[in-house]
């Protein structure tokens, strides 16, 4: 297995000091970037471990934060700063902008070659910087089928691919119609799949501690998910190029 180096970064955003998990694969020189945003729950393991493997894989992974350190694992302290931030495209922007500044900067990160993959409140950030116009080689989301403001979709310079379970309550096929009405309409190369049976939240593992309605783990459904986002890398990003 491919030695990895991790280490805790921390930088500026939306008015806070927000800590990310920064994993580099083994070796020397640039290599591709992923930047990966978590479910509106923050940052966790989960999400660490996902940059880690990414690393081992051979990119250089980012694991963002999005509220300045901490995990809120209580349904109504994470809707009450996750509900008004995703109603405000610019706060997402400028949350995934100084994420990416920091990605960015890393020596071993080409900087040419960067992805965007999301969970939740991070795949709408993702979405978001492809929205802006920044430059990215992919975007991936899932849970996270968010539309944006009428022609800055047309901004969208690279595919982006979409997973969402079939039973989601939160992400409804009226919010599937949309995205991807939205999507074609600008004519961005996008993706959609529908994971049959699987709620909100299908591939994120059991927490302990209470969530909103409709979120359960899929663990077949996580594995699948999984599959699809490195896929997306090894067509959009590849290691060796």
């Amino acid at each position: 297995m491919a030695t990895v180096t991790t280490r805790t970064v921390a930088y500026p955003a939306d008015g806070m000091t927000m800590v990310g998990h920064l994993a580099l694969p083994s070796g020397a020189g640039p290599r591709p970037a992923v930047l990966l945003g978590p479910e509106g729950m923050g940052l966790s393991d989960v999400e660490r471990r996902r940059a880690d493997a990414l690393a081992e894989s051979g990119y250089v992974a980012l694991a963002f934060d999005l509220h300045g350190g901490r995990y809120l694992g209580a349904p109504e302290e994470m809707l009450a700063r996750c509900t008004p931030l995703l109603a405000d495209p610019d706060r997402l922007r400028g949350i995934g902008r100084a994420a990416l500044d920091v990605l960015r900067a890393e020596p071993r990160t080409d900087p040419d070659r960067v992805a965007a993959i999301g969970y939740g409140t991070g795949g709408a950030i993702a979405l978001e910087l492809g929205r802006e116009g920044v430059d990215l080689r992919a975007i991936g989301t899932v849970n996270a089928l968010t539309t944006g403001r009428p022609g800055e979709a047309a901004r969208i310079r690279c595919p982006v691919w979409a997973g969402v379970g079939s039973e989601d309550p939160i992400m409804s096929a009226a919010q599937r119609e949309a995205f991807t009405a939205e999507m074609q309409a600008a004519g961005v190369d996008w993706r959609l799949v529908v994971y049959g049976g699987a709620l909100h939240a299908f591939h994120h593992p059991p927490v302990d501690h209470a969530t909103v309605p409709g979120v359960g783990y899929h663990p077949r459904h996580a594995r699948r998910a999984w599959r699809d986002v490195l896929d997306l890398l090894d067509e959009c990003l590849p290691i060796a190029e």
